[in-house]
């Protein structure tokens, strides 16, 4: 959960690669400077501007914007560097305000790469001031924290320069100044782009825009526009966490003109990508009058999984802004139909003869024609997105990719995490086929539910209750092989309760191949030595973080995210048992404990309300698909659908077998 701090409070920070995003609703300077362990300047040269906007794991932006975002790299930190400040300013010489209290208060947020939002500040109390340190990220006992700082200055830049300990900050504060200024005078808005059928394309970052400008992308920001916190189903976030907000369209973005950025490339409307921090992928040339083709990674990113997962994102967007926009336009034409019905039968003379059937034939048609409009781009933009999932799909990584891709015929353990893991597919009913993978941020932050219970599937049939969960625990059973499967040797590790023993033979890929921790737990004393394994292991994680010691972790605890499935819950569990499995639910996933429930909620409703903490902490996934994931924020219901072993596949048995043996050879 995000920490909503007030001044001089600090929380800690468990992400290294953090973004740092800025709003205040007036032009302001964004800058950072890196500190000593006493907060001292060393010179100009640990100063990021806009003059100078890059230095070692740091980047802001080049010009003022109303809305920034700074890219901070902790691990890239020289060892000298103890503290980075986050320094807001008022520029001089512009037409705008001159101190903060003319302005709304500036509100600051620290997120993940994938707009998980970490904390965040709102800076109150401000008056004359028109420079304050927003933030700092400080090094304690080896480890990054955020603290929330507030100091302003009425003496500007200059003045907070020089109380952190910088000779040439009158200097410094001047050249700031011009830098600001020239960037102004630069930053001249166009529109985008139009081809001949209309259709915009995507380009590459420009001055307010990108990385260098205040404005939509930042090197790994997750998603080709970066995804901003968001409730939509695509990321359980948490994991994103976000969710908490669907993206706005970003800003116009200025022509890319020769030598000042990169080729354009295939574009979604209103999908933009920035310069990437390492060469990305470019676009074929495009036939004369024909859109660019797709290419796969071409989004930012500081590496080919980034850049996919980040791509993977932007379709996901830009499918939820492309349906919302065909929908909104129905509704129009529907409610203009109306309106125009009413208006011209209003008048009982109008109904007699051919008048009012004159008045509803070109009410109909008008609505005709409407929705054709929006059909046709529609279409044009599914077809474009058809079009680039073609070309992403083989390419992805094997924590991204389906079952029945081949990348999982050369599949090796892997020697690193990976970003993400897929889940399954999204999809809307009005373009089924287009699928888009719906991936979470690993590790995860929220557990797991696979819902076994009966029910209505989309098509109106009802599915057989024990069909139903045999699917469930298929599902279960997949997921666990994919989180065995991406994660390095020794750093995952899967335990099963199965009280009734009713789940063996789903389980025979996790036994057989001997990848489970330990045997699946069976009755009621099973399940209470799993349970009371896993919640020591919590507890002991917990204090040891707490109190600052994690290497003083008992020598025989295992140190590996750990995986419990839980199957025909609540057989065989007591009260005693149901308080521990809510615990783990809550408190497990910040200390490497995650939970899988495969459970019809109906079967636990003699708990009453008891439980319903427990349901809500879990991310529902179902067996069969189903239209359950809802985005508030443009109204789609989205259709997940599992990610499954093709029947007659022995991928999962394979994969499976490289982890054994990978297992056996660390051993």
């Amino acid at each position: 959960m995000a920490a909503e701090l007030v001044r001089g409070q600090n929380h800690p920070l468990s992400r290294t690669r953090l973004e740092i995003r800025v709003a205040v609703g007036k032009p302001v300077v964004a800058a950072a400077t890196l500190g000593d362990e006493r907060g001292r300047i060393h010179g100009v040269e640990w100063v990021a501007h806009p003059g100078t906007p890059t230095l070692p794991g740091l980047e802001v932006s080049k010009q003022a914007a109303a809305d920034h975002r700074l890219a901070v790299d902790l691990d890239a930190m020289p060892e000298a560097v103890h503290r980075v400040s986050v320094l807001l300013a008022l520029p001089l010489g512009a037409d705008g305000p001159t101190r903060f209290g003319a302005v709304a208060a500036p509100f600051v947020a620290v997120t993940g790469l994938d707009g998980t939002e970490v904390a965040s500040y709102t800076i109150t109390g401000l008056d004359a001031e028109s420079a304050v340190v927003a933030l700092e990220l400080y090094r304690r006992q080896g480890a990054w924290k955020v603290r929330a700082v507030g100091q302003g200055y009425a003496g500007g830049l200059a003045e907070l320069l020089t109380d952190q300990g910088l000779s040439q900050a009158a200097h410094l504060a001047g050249g700031i100044n011009e830098a600001v200024a020239q960037g102004l005078a630069r930053s001249v808005a166009s529109p985008p782009p139009r081809t001949a059928d209309g259709d915009r394309t995507r380009q590459t970052a420009t001055p307010g825009t990108g990385p260098e400008g205040g404005g939509a992308t930042t090197p790994g920001a997750a998603g080709a526009v970066a995804p901003q916190p968001s409730t939509s189903p695509y990321g359980a976030h948490g994991a994103g966490a976000p969710p908490s907000g669907y993206p706005a369209d970003p800003a116009p973005a200025q022509p890319t003109t020769p030598g000042t950025g990169g080729p354009v490339d295939y574009s979604h409307p209103r999908r933009q990508t920035g310069a990437p921090p390492s060469p990305a992928p470019t676009a074929p040339p495009a036939p004369p009058g024909q859109a660019a083709r797709p290419v796969a990674g071409d989004a930012t990113g500081w590496s080919m999984e980034e850049r996919l997962y980040n791509q993977v994102w932007g379709m996901f967007e830009d499918l939820a802004r492309t349906m919302a926009a065909y929908r909104s336009a129905v509704d129009f034409a529907d409610s203009r139909m109306e309106k125009e019905l009413d208006q011209a039968l209003s008048d009982p003379r109008s109904r007699i003869g051919g008048q009012g059937d004159a008045a509803r034939e070109a009410a109909q048609a008008k609505h005709a024609q409407l929705v054709d409009q929006a059909r046709a781009a529609l279409d044009r933009d599914l077809a474009q997105l058809a079009a680039e999932s073609e070309v992403v799909e083989p390419a992805l990584p094997p924590a991204f990719a389906g079952w029945d891709n081949p990348v999982w015929h050369g599949y090796r353990v892997p020697m690193e995490i990976p970003m993400a893991l897929r889940l399954g597919d999204l999809h809307l009913p009005e373009s089924p086929e287009l699928r888009i993978p719906m991936l979470v941020r690993l590790p995860l932050e929220r557990g797991l539910w696979i819902d076994s219970g009966g029910g209505e599937s989309l098509d109106g049939s009802f599915a057989d209750p024990h069909e139903l969960r045999r699917l469930a625990l298929d599902t279960a059973v997949a997921h666990a092989a994919r989180l065995l499967a991406v994660y390095p040797v020794g750093e995952f590790a899967v335990h099963v309760i199965d009280p009734a023993g009713s789940a063996a033979q789903a389980l025979v890929p996790l036994v057989h191949t001997g990848v489970l921790a330990a045997p699946p737990a069976v009755g009621a004393a099973g399940v209470a030595d799993v349970l009371a394994r896993l919640t020591q292991r919590v507890d002991l994680v917990q204090m040891a973080v707490r109190g600052g010691a994690a290497d003083s972790l008992p020598p025989g605890l295992d140190t590996a995210e750990q995986l419990l499935i839980v199957n025909d819950f609540p057989h065989g569990f007591d009260d005693r048992a149901v308080t521990q499995l809510r615990y783990l639910a809550d408190e497990g996933p910040a200390v490497g404990v995650h939970l899988m429930m495969v459970a019809d909620r109906a079967d636990a409703a003699g708990y009453g309300p008891l439980l319903d903490p427990l349901w809500r902490s879990l991310m529902r996934l179902t067996p069969l698909p189903d239209d359950h994931l809802a985005d508030p924020w443009v109204g789609h219901a989205w259709t997940y659908e599992p990610s499954l072993v093709p029947p007659g596949s022995q991928v999962l048995q394979r994969v499976l077998g490289e982890v054994a043996t990978a297992r056996t050879k660390y051993r």
